[in-house]
């Protein structure tokens, strides 16, 4: 049962005494690891009654050699002790050292209380600094005082005489563990309540912190509003400025579209009534072919001035120096491209320089001169295309 598993194993069972066993115990009795075995069989056989006038001497020399155990147990016990008091040696010299940096930290929060530093520290972090100044002169104290501690039982050990009274001597050390377990206790208790009143402090000061925080944020929070409002506002009477912009260059389109018109159909008839007086003719009086020709002529010359009254009435006069900027920039891109560029490959380029342009707006500049710019159309079909040259070169000539 249960009292079965938890009661200790049974020693193994002692041999019975014979002189080939006495001889391999007698080696035993010699050997460090093997000692504590022999030496229960040992004492098992003597208890027993094995010794008898002829095994006393074999007896005796397995005495003899656990007599000399006592000697390596001696000189095991002084390495042990001497171990010891190496370790004494290195704990206080540590001690020492962590004294050594407590006394620098306290220095270091005694120099922060100092007023020359301390007006500048707010009212939370002056309560933190005194807070950990005070647990860290508390840790300080309780390791100068082990430490002095150390040192006179180090001189008390060196007075006392080498034959006190052990009892004496082993309830002094339980009272000093006890007292020194105590002070391990309250040091632990007042440490833990120095912790708690820092952090208390700590949240203190995050609150405070995040209430100027939220402030602050709030305050941002409105002024943004208020600025993208004014934004959207500018953005808004921008894009309206631009629809006017470009209502006014419809209407502009428009009445050119229709003064052409007007004089497309005036020209027509003219045309016609030309014709018509050329056939009279011909059919009465039999005109020559060089009357057709001079006819023709005049006719071809009507149609020439009424394109170019149509070209100086679509040829306005710039509006700002920005579409004199334009046209210059345009003209030198053209002229690179001698082939042409349709208004979309014109207007990429364009919204490198400037951004906000639009593509109506250049056609409409390149509409408004037409002997700086002309329209082809390029392809068949599906691969029809229209295209802008420049054509200055040859408008040149033509004023």
């Amino acid at each position: 049962g249960q009292e079965d598993r938890l009661r200790p194993p049974s020693p193994p069972a002692i041999m019975h005494y014979s002189e080939h066993e006495a001889a391999l115990l007698a080696e035993k009795l010699k050997d460090d690891s093997k000692f504590s075995e022999a030496i229960t069989v040992l004492l098992s056989w003597i208890e027993r009654g094995e010794v008898n006038r002829r095994s006393a001497n074999q007896f005796y020399s397995m005495v003899q050699s656990a007599n000399s155990h006592v000697r390596r147990l001696m000189n095991e016990k002084a390495t042990h002790e001497q171990e010891m008091e190496e370790a004494k040696e290195n704990f206080k010299n540590a001690l020492t050292g962590i004294l050594t940096q407590f006394e620098q930290i306290v220095a270091v929060f005694n120099a922060s209380t100092r007023q020359k530093a301390w007006d500048h520290f707010s009212k939370a972090q002056r309560k933190n600094i005194d807070i950990w100044r005070k647990h860290s002169e508390e840790l300080r104290n309780a390791q100068s005082e082990q430490l002095m501690g150390i040192r006179r039982e180090e001189e008390m050990e060196m007075s006392d005489d080498e034959n006190c009274d052990s009892p004496t001597k082993k309830m002094r050390v339980d009272e000093s563990a006890l007292a020194a377990q105590a002070y391990a206790l309250k040091e632990e208790n007042d440490s833990l309540r120095w912790q708690l009143d820092a952090y208390r402090n700590e949240v203190e000061l995050l609150k405070q912190e995040k209430e100027q925080l939220f402030r602050t944020e709030e305050n941002l929070t409105k002024d943004q509003q208020l600025q993208f409002l004014q934004q959207t506002m500018q953005g808004m009477q921008q894009q309206l400025l631009t629809i006017q912009e470009e209502l006014n260059n419809k209407k502009s389109e428009l009445e050119q579209a229709k003064e052409e018109q007007s004089h497309t159909q005036a020209l027509l008839k003219v045309l016609q009534e030309q014709l018509k007086g050329t056939k009279e003719l011909v059919e009465t009086n039999g005109h020559s072919h060089e009357d057709s020709n001079e006819i023709n002529v005049l006719t071809v010359a009507l149609v020439n001035q009424d394109r170019e009254n149509n070209i100086e009435k679509r040829s306005q006069g710039l509006k700002s120096e920005k579409e004199a900027l334009l046209i210059g920039i345009i003209s030198t891109f053209l002229h690179v491209h001698p082939f042409g560029a349709n208004i979309e490959y014109l207007w990429s380029y364009m919204q490198q320089l400037d951004s906000k342009i639009s593509a109506n707006e250049i056609e409409m500049l390149l509409m408004r001169l037409p002997r700086m710019f002309k329209q082809e159309f390029t392809g068949v079909g599906a691969t029809l295309e229209k295209r802008w040259k420049l054509c200055a070169f040859e408008g040149i000539k033509t004023t």
